[in-house]
């Protein structure tokens, strides 16, 4: 009989040490489901650029679709359109062999009409003591990254540029 309540106590140590065992397993199991179902929808939002077009401009369109949208070019080319479109606004579209955009630049100069670096590239920008900044951020997902650079002086040339990540 005392063998009988070891055996018995053994298998009842068992079993909750197998209960236990299973439920933190299958704890650990949705935990880390949930975590990457969260790791995967922050890293899906936080591949998708800030900004990813000027002037409704897109990296991949074709030249016909950016003269469309921006009009003629002040200089047009194979490679590269030049747009002006004040004293203080340029952009610079540069086309790959494909004639698809491959690069948008645009420069402000003064800043005067820039978009706020928040933004084009988020808050985590470093500001140098001279007032300038710079940040790139990449989307190896989406094969482009977004720069955002501010000089130094009371009258600062923001330029923004997105382009195609080369291939590696």
């Amino acid at each position: 009989m005392i063998h009988n309540r070891g055996n018995n106590f053994r298998l009842v140590l068992l079993t909750e040490i197998l209960i236990v065992t299973a439920l933190l397993v299958c704890g650990a199991t949705v935990a880390g489901a949930q975590g990457r179902a969260v790791t995967k929808s922050t890293q899906i939002a936080l591949q998708q650029p800030l900004y990813n077009e000027y002037r409704g401009v897109r990296i991949g369109m074709s030249t016909a679709e950016v003269r469309t949208k921006l009009g003629a070019p002040m200089q047009p080319g194979d490679d590269m359109d030049l747009y002006v479109f004040s004293d203080k606004e340029t952009a610079q579209i540069v086309y790959d062999t494909a004639h698809a955009v491959k690069t948008i630049s645009v420069d402000y100069a003064g800043g005067i009409g820039a978009p706020d670096y928040k933004s084009i590239v988020g808050t985590d920008v470093e500001v140098r003591a001279d007032g300038s900044l710079y940040k790139l951020v990449r989307y190896d997902s989406l094969g482009i990254w977004v720069f955002y650079n501010r000089t130094a002086g009371d009258a600062p040339t923001v330029t923004i540029t997105i382009q195609m990540s080369p291939v590696r």
